[in-house]
């Protein structure tokens, strides 16, 4: 049986939504995201690792407690990206038994099981490095590029390219899985677009590029739904569903 285990990047301070309190931890109809991101992922970890902020590890601590959920906490001491964040896995204690990293943003509130599920398939079905949800919308704030013959080439933010008015394109929904070692070890590396030009922080979305240019198997599915794509960046966008 290949060992999956389940990362929740949820080291977002809830700043810029206005929140006094990481924004994984909005509820909504009075459950909390981390909560329901959770539940998703239960299947296929029951106690997933999450990176937390130094501020928000009690908060969430507390969240857990009341919600009965069962996670391991690691603590990003600064934000300096997210594929810093993703690097923390390392000092959770199911580091060392995981062979694939079942990774998800912590502010996505209407995961669909049937989009996990089927990516997860795909992945382990078909033995890739890297596999990744996506979907075709009419604003992309991250662009996914593929070759002639569709193979996926990268994944770039569009404030790294400098475009402030987002195109029709295919995105990515901050829902992926990968081979732990593989990507740990690529994420140490020093190679082209690993510090943000607009955030000058480790970003994560730069690794694909890289794992594609070695002729690493990367797949991306366009599977994911409308509810998929809802996250919380300020309240606005979960305002109809509140």
């Amino acid at each position: 049986m290949v060992e999956i285990s389940a990362l929740i990047a949820a080291a977002g301070k809830g700043t810029r939504a206005g929140l006094p309190y990481p924004k994984t931890l909005f509820p909504i109809h009075g459950k909390p995201i981390l909560v329901r991101i959770g539940e998703v992922l239960a299947p296929y970890d029951a106690k997933p690792s999450i990176v937390v902020s130094p501020e928000g590890k009690q908060p969430v601590l507390d969240c857990l407690s009341q919600n009965s959920m069962r996670a391991h906490l690691v603590v990003q001491p600064q934000p300096s990206g997210m594929g810093d964040a993703v690097l923390r896995f390392t000092d959770s204690p199911a580091f060392v038994e995981a062979e694939n990293i079942l990774l998800v943003w912590g502010d996505i509130p209407f995961l669909q099981p049937e989009t996990v599920a089927v990516m997860v398939d795909e992945h382990i079905q078909h033995k890739n490095d890297f596999t990744f949800a996506t979907c075709m919308v009419d604003s992309a704030y991250t662009i996914v590029s593929r070759s002639d013959t569709g193979q996926v080439t990268g994944v770039v933010e569009t404030r790294e390219l400098g475009i402030s008015d987002p195109q029709v394109g295919e995105r990515d929904i901050g829902l992926f899985i990968f081979r732990k070692a593989l990507v740990l070890d690529a994420l140490c590396e020093d190679v082209p677009d690993k510090w943000g030009k607009y955030t000058g922080e480790h970003g994560f979305l730069y690794i694909i590029g890289h794992l594609a240019r070695r002729g690493l198997r990367v797949k991306a599915l366009p599977v994911a739904t409308e509810l998929d794509l809802v996250s919380l960046n300020s309240l606005k966008d979960v305002a109809a569903y509140l």
